[in-house]
């Protein structure tokens, strides 16, 4: 049954239009990632790499390195340089909580971030992708569906978020950065 659901699901037409902007490409890699150790930046105006509260980074250039440490797979040091940033509440940290949570093996805190920050920017499609591959790696391939249509009806068609969702549905695996 829950097989016929999935087909339907897949059958279903697409109304949506693709976003220009799929901020879910990865990172460009930098200093930060080539140089830095543990939970540090980065900093161009220091010349050196430096704990994230002490740079003169602010919370758009933190966030990327959140993003660049994350894919390159230092989720406990991009969570540290979550830390440091200023909007703690906002649904791009919220959803990079999600993703390194979801990595790092906890799924269940995972959605509640993806969840918060959801509910705060509904059509965030990162977070709808990065959410239904942690439930694809828990075998809930239906409710992966649900996020899959979501991110399409949300102009998410064509996107990396819904590309790396279907191909994580198709296969049974989440993308791996």
């Amino acid at each position: 049954m829950r097989y016929l659901i999935v087909v339907a699901l897949l059958a279903l037409p697409i109304d949506a239009h693709a976003k220009g902007d799929d901020e879910t490409s990865p990172p460009k890699t930098t200093k930060t990632t080539k140089q830095c150790l543990g939970v540090r930046v980065w900093d161009s105006a220091k010349k050196r790499c430096v704990r994230p509260k002490q740079s003169e980074l602010n919370d758009d250039l933190l966030y990327d390195a959140v993003r660049e440490l994350a894919y390159a797979g230092r989720y406990l040091d991009a969570q540290g340089v979550m830390d440091a940033m200023a909007d703690q509440a906002s649904d791009r940290v919220l959803t990079y909580r999600g993703f390194t949570a979801r990595k790092l093996g906890d799924l269940s805190l995972a959605n509640v971030h993806y969840e918060m920050a959801i509910s705060l920017n509904p059509d965030n499609i990162a977070a709808r992708s990065y959410m239904g591959q942690g439930f694809v790696e828990a075998g809930d391939k239906v409710a992966a569906l649900m996020q899959l249509r979501e991110i399409q009806a949300r102009g998410g068609q064509g996107t990396w978020a819904e590309v790396s969702l279907r191909q994580a549905i198709e296969t049974g695996t989440g993308y791996n950065y």
